[in-house]
């Protein structure tokens, strides 16, 4: 028997994702896919899934009830408050849901994304070599939209139940954090629309992400970015983390959802290792930018393809929260306590996992 999961509570936001619709920009479709690629991979990777539909929760949050059979399940992205039965759990874990249990995600105080996994990846219909959901579009994941209380997400494939206290773990991954460095920048292909001096300030500013932000597009407010040349070009393709200036001299990074192609001047790409962390960012918050080579750009995305690489060698065994339920199961004989028992609060858990 298959298990699955119910929707109970889906904010906005709330979509199926896996690798992304490859080989059809040509025909004007979009690649959609995940907007922070190294979180839905990293839960994938703690499951032993290669690429797998999950699904991706914004700040909206998300709750589903596990139905059928007991599902192995993963979960990272941003610092959400995620809790199974209402016992609140590290930001990154492994774990085993029994039938009739829940599990909710809710934002916490910073990030922007996080993705729930299942083992074998999630059974939604295949569009175009993929389950990624494109809103706009109205294609793939559940009928081409967010999804909402009622649905019904079938895992891929039954597995044999794990044991839970072996398989349940936190994932121990650095790579997750949102280092306040600046976003790495390759120039091109339209920076000669731009003086060297408008370059320096770009790469010399601080910008703040306004509420203009999507799926589609990140838009930032800062220094006014002028142009050299004007701002219309010949339409040409739009690649992942394109940085596009148009006529209000403001930055605007393309992202998962972004249009196959553009007539605005290209100042440059954010690099495919920083797409992740960009994508984490709320609106309000500031960032910088700095030029790097393609000769970084290509090794910074084979550090972080190898650091994801090392997830099932940083699985940590999951500590449980302290509660009454596990104190009447711990043995406090002789001031003896359970080692796995914990009293850690919310804040102590954001600390340590």
């Amino acid at each position: 028997m298959r298990g699955g999961l119910r929707v109970l509570r889906a904010g906005p936001g709330a979509t199926i994702q896996d690798g992304g619709r490859h080989g059809y920009l040509r025909y004007g479709v979009t690649p959609a896919g995940p907007m922070d690629w190294v979180a839905i991979r990293t839960a994938n990777s703690a499951l032993g899934n290669d690429r797998a539909a999950a699904v991706e929760i914004s700040v909206g949050g998300l709750e589903v009830i596990c139905e059928g059979a007991p599902l192995a399940l993963a979960f990272a992205g941003g610092p959400f408050l995620w809790r199974r039965d209402g016992v609140l759990l590290p930001q990154a874990a492994r774990l085993l849901l029994e039938p009739g249990k829940t599990l909710a995600a809710r934002a916490g105080e910073s990030g922007a994304f996080a993705y729930l996994a299942v083992e074998g990846g999630f059974d939604t219909p295949v569009t175009m070599g993929s389950r990624a959901t494109h809103v706009r579009s109205a294609m793939g994941g559940i009928e081409g939209r967010m999804l909402r209380a009622g649905d019904v997400l079938p895992a891929a494939a039954s597995a044999e139940r794990p044991d839970a206290t072996s398989f349940e773990a936190t994932i121990d991954a650095p790579w997750l954090a949102r280092e306040p460095d600046p976003f790495r920048v390759v120039l091109g292909p339209q920076d000669d629309y731009f003086t060297v001096a408008t370059l320096s300030a770009f790469f010399g500013g601080q910008f703040t992400l306004t509420p203009l932000a999507d799926r589609m597009a990140y838009r930032f407010d800062g220094p006014d970015i002028a142009h050299a040349r004007g701002y219309d070009i010949v339409s040409d393709a739009i690649a992942l983390g394109a940085i596009q200036i148009a006529g209000d001299k403001k930055p605007l990074v393309l992202m998962a959802d972004r249009q196959p192609t553009g007539g605005y001047p290209k100042l440059g790409h954010v690099v495919r290792a920083d797409v992740g962390r960009l994508a984490q960012m709320r609106p309000g918050e500031t960032c910088g930018f700095r030029a790097v080579s393609v000769a970084e750009a290509r090794a910074a995305l084979l550090a972080r393809e190898d650091e994801i690489a090392t997830t099932q060698q940083r699985l940590r065994p999951l500590r449980r929260e302290f509660t009454s339920e596990s104190l009447f199961e711990a043995n406090l004989i002789g001031g003896v306590v359970d080692p796995v028992g914990s009293d850690q609060t919310e804040g102590e858990f954001k600390g340590k996992f």
